[in-house]
């Protein structure tokens, strides 16, 4: 079953001779369950589409699916919940709050989310113990090593349990062994728990961790093919 449907997606910044056009009717669905890596060049639209399909940005013309429900459909308030509740967000910075421990960070979409607070300690822990972070709960950013920053960021993504998780060039800050156990743990949300994983990267060898790799040029889809030969990510990294 489709979890995401896009249908002649356009996106045009500004007006008039300025105009810069992103996206140029982009097409393609991506069922519940799926690992998609999205790839191409700098400037080729893969982060737009990302924000787009995160509820971060609207597209200017077209339908976008959200599991069954067109996104022009939900009232601002249930955008916002979906966002908190079945979307999970990493990125290539981070964005861990300085000064906060792990497990704050961790915990902090849960406060905006609608989940019983007598829930909270047991998903920040179980969470962080899924990215193998357990050692490292009580300590701040500036104490750990970039891949350790962005496992803390997967187990913040993951603590509100979402039905898929955007990754925007997770491995684009990370030395390559760091970056095979964020692929690795990307790997088993997908192959252990059912997560769709939906990767943005430039790299051809982290886009073939995924199952399917879309590549894009310009705004549109140059390519869309199932990985006959995935990699397996396979590190020592403590479950």
């Amino acid at each position: 079953m489709a979890l995401i449907e896009v249908k002649n997606l356009k996106k045009k910044y500004s007006e008039g001779e300025a105009a810069t056009v992103a996206l140029h009717g982009v097409t393609f669905d991506v069922d519940a369950g799926e690992f998609v890596a999205i790839m191409g060049p700098s400037g080729s639209g893969k982060s737009t589409l990302l924000h787009i399909l995160g509820f971060l940005d609207n597209q200017t013309s077209g339908t976008y699916h959200f599991d069954g429900k067109q996104i022009k459909d939900y009232e601002e308030e249930e955008v916002a919940r979906i966002r908190n509740k079945k979307m999970g967000f990493v990125f290539q910075a981070f964005n861990l709050l300085p000064r906060t421990t792990v497990y704050q960070n961790v915990l902090l979409p849960l406060v905006y989310s609608d989940i019983p607070e007598n829930e909270w300690d047991a998903r920040v822990r179980e969470a962080i113990k899924a990215v193998g972070l357990g050692a490292r709960m009580d300590h701040e950013p500036s104490e750990l090593s970039g891949g350790e920053k962005q496992r803390a960021a997967i187990a913040r993504a993951l603590v509100t349990d979402p039905q898929v998780i955007f990754a925007d060039e997770p491995t684009g800050n990370l030395d390559s062994k760091s970056g095979q156990v964020i692929m690795e743990i990307l790997q088993d949300l997908n192959e252990r728990d059912g997560r769709t994983i939906i990767l943005i990267t430039h790299e051809t060898y982290t886009a073939e961790n995924a199952q399917r790799i879309i590549h894009m040029l310009d705004g549109e889809i140059e390519k869309d093919h199932i990985v006959e030969h995935r990699k397996s990510a396979k590190t020592k990294y403590e479950k």
